[in-house]
């Protein structure tokens, strides 16, 4: 019996491989789902945040939000979530969580944190002046954003 394998088939195959073990490790990185208090996942992810397991923190902040969405301490969250994504340099993360907030808790008292901590994050991300200036238009306009909303605030006078 003469078994032919063609090219196309075994880079298929390889390829399905690949994406099975890529799926199998990133499953892995996640814990597994358990009910907690609020207390519990609150201070595990300070704890975290604390001693540099930032991503570990960003988890926990965001399981707080998932696990009593309409705590005070979600909001928090949410923000503390922002926060760790920024200093894992992961600013897409860090604008989107960020920009939830806003648009979840307009007027609340820390959405000039938020602000900031977008315009941060675009910030970060400029590398050279030289190249195109979108990201530094969008930077601009964030910090100009909590100047224009929030005048006397830290964060505003920071930027002045």
């Amino acid at each position: 019996m003469k078994i032919l394998f063609n090219k196309n088939r075994i880079n298929l195959i390889a390829v399905s491989l690949i994406v099975f073990l890529s799926a199998c490790a990133s499953d892995s990185e996640r814990p597994e789902y358990r009910e907690r208090t609020l207390a519990a996942i609150y201070n595990n992810a300070v704890y975290h945040l604390e001693n540099g397991r930032y991503q570990a923190a960003a988890y926990e902040f965001d399981e707080v939000e998932r696990q009593h969405p309409y705590s005070p301490w979600a909001r928090r969250s949410m923000l503390m979530s922002a926060y760790t994504y920024y200093l894992q340099n992961k600013y897409d993360e860090a604008i989107s969580s960020a920009q939830r907030f806003i648009s979840l808790h307009p007027g609340n008292r820390n959405a000039v944190y938020a602000y900031y901590l977008i315009g941060q994050s675009y910030y970060e991300r400029i590398s050279d002046v030289a190249r195109d200036q979108k990201i530094t238009d969008l930077a601009l306009n964030s910090f100009n954003e909590v100047v224009r909303r929030y005048p006397e605030s830290d964060y505003a006078i920071l930027q002045i």
